[in-house]
């Protein structure tokens, strides 16, 4: 097995029996195969490069009987197993591999911190099944599109709120603009990375700027689009379609004087497949296509052209992503130590704030142990980049690791903090309610039955001095 060059992953949802393959894909060589695991559409993810994660679904259509599975990419032949409340569906995580949410077919969606397994949040986040879950470049925005068209844009900072694990989070956009199932969403990377694209089953592809909830371009096509891509210079969306077509289309966002047009007379057609599109994605080498028809093509996006075609007889393949091969290599002991991110079994349940899992302790009553702790994280801090900046002398590839660590770490530790000054605003805003509400109940006496006593006081008392100035004068 060479250490350069793209590893294909492919599965299907048919059978548990017919597991994952990993091809070669400059050669077609096949490389890997990992048995168990049958997932549903964006059910598949690769994590930093060192993990597989795949959603499985027992019995179609079911509520309970899924399963989540996680391979070491180095060792992949035991898998982590977690069994969630109920059958997961789509998956995304974040880019530094922090937090994983996936959705159900229920509509409601789940939030795990992958280091600890612990379930941050569960919410209903839609009326209809959720087919797709993209988080954003910056990590700071979750976006779910489900089977009746809704796309919905959740704040992350709400989601990590532990307050209440199973409160709504904060719904910062939604729309209803796509007719049928939301089939794909992805997020461009460059200038322009607050954009959305999103595809659906009504035959378009929605381009959206999520910040501000602004649909900024429609495309319209003849078929239904079954899966999205955009190139690695993002300037040409891929729509895989119902029938195997494949259509091509420059992605000009802003230089349109009309944001909605029809876009396929416009467009570059790939006819290949014999059945629906059912997942894209780009490897070094070009375009890669799936579909039900169990093959998988390799394009050539320059001259329109098949490099190479895989064919999966085990069944119709709903996931494929692309990995570099030296993921699959074994590593050392010192970068397994070093650079191997942590994992663990998924909660099935929401953990109490006051769970012994819970990483951070700060006793609010002994300010000192505050003190003492604070001090002892800035020596820790100071000492590790002393070593970083030793290893960076020496010219050692740690440095750079211990780096990537750091800053996760750093990631983890401003994530908690978030969470702690989230809760003590609450608790502020709650106390100056309190006090509003107090004042503007001033003026005015409380209904109490000493109040009541007092009132009726003051209204018997111009009686009595009434009936007592007849007999003053008499």
């Amino acid at each position: 097995m060479g250490k350069g060059g793209d590893a294909l992953v492919v599965c299907s949802d048919k059978s548990l029996g017919i597991g994952i393959t990993i091809w070669d894909v400059d050669t077609g060589d096949h490389l890997l195969h990992i048995p168990t695991c049958a997932s549903p559409s964006h059910g598949l993810l690769c994590l930093r490069k060192q993990f597989l994660v795949a959603s499985q679904i027992h019995r179609h259509g079911s509520v309970g009987g899924g399963a989540i599975f996680i391979w070491a990419l180095n060792k992949p032949q035991l898998p982590l197993r977690s069994y969630p409340v109920e059958a997961i569906v789509p998956l995304s995580c974040t880019k530094d591999g922090i937090y994983l949410a996936g959705g159900a077919l229920s509509g409601n969606a789940y939030l795990w911190e992958i280091a600890s397994g612990r379930l941050l949040k569960t919410w209903q986040a839609h009326d209809k099944s959720l087919n797709c879950l993209l988080f954003s470049n910056d990590d700071s925005l979750l976006i779910s599109g489900s089977n009746d068209g809704m796309i919905c844009v959740w704040s992350v900072i709400s989601l990590l709120d532990m307050a209440d694990s199973g409160s709504l989070p904060s719904l910062l956009h939604y729309s209803s603009e796509h007719r049928s199932s939301v089939t794909g969403l992805l997020n461009t990377s460059g200038s322009s990375s607050s954009v959305l694209v999103s595809s659906s089953l009504d035959g378009t592809c929605k381009v959206w700027d999520f910040v501000s909830g602004r649909l900024i371009q429609t495309q319209v096509y003849p078929v239904a689009i079954t899966a999205i891509v955009l190139d690695p210079g993002e300037q040409l969306l891929f729509c895989g379609s119902v029938d195997g077509r494949i259509f091509v289309n420059r992605l000009d966002i802003g230089l349109l004087e009309d944001p909605f047009f029809v876009a396929q007379a416009q467009s570059v057609v790939l006819k290949e497949h014999n059945g629906a599109i059912t997942a894209l994605a780009f490897s070094e080498s070009g375009l890669i296509s799936a579909s039900e028809d169990c093959t998988i093509c390799m394009w050539d996006v320059v001259n329109w052209v098949i490099i190479r075609k895989f064919n999966h007889r085990k069944g119709a393949v709903t996931n494929l992503t692309v990995i570099p091969q030296s993921s699959l290599l074994s590593v050392s002991n010192h970068q397994r130590v070093s650079n191997q991110l942590q994992v663990s079994m998924l909660d099935k349940y929401p953990q109490p704030a006051s769970s012994s899992k819970e990483k951070i302790t700060l006793p609010s009553s002994c300010c000192s142990l505050k003190e003492k702790q604070i001090s002892l994280d800035f020596r820790s801090t100071d000492s590790l980049n002393q070593h970083i900046s030793d290893f960076q002398k020496d010219g050692t590839p740690a440095a750079m690791q211990m780096k990537v660590e750091t800053c996760i770490e750093n990631r983890i530790w401003a994530t908690r903090m978030t969470k702690h000054v989230m809760e003590m605003n609450k608790h502020l805003q709650s106390r100056l309610l309190d006090l509003m509400q107090c004042r503007l109940l001033w003026p005015t006496e409380i209904d109490t039955p000493s109040s009541r006593k007092r009132k009726m006081l003051k209204i018997e008392s111009p009686l009595l001095q009434g009936e007592e100035k007849p007999q003053s004068s008499t």
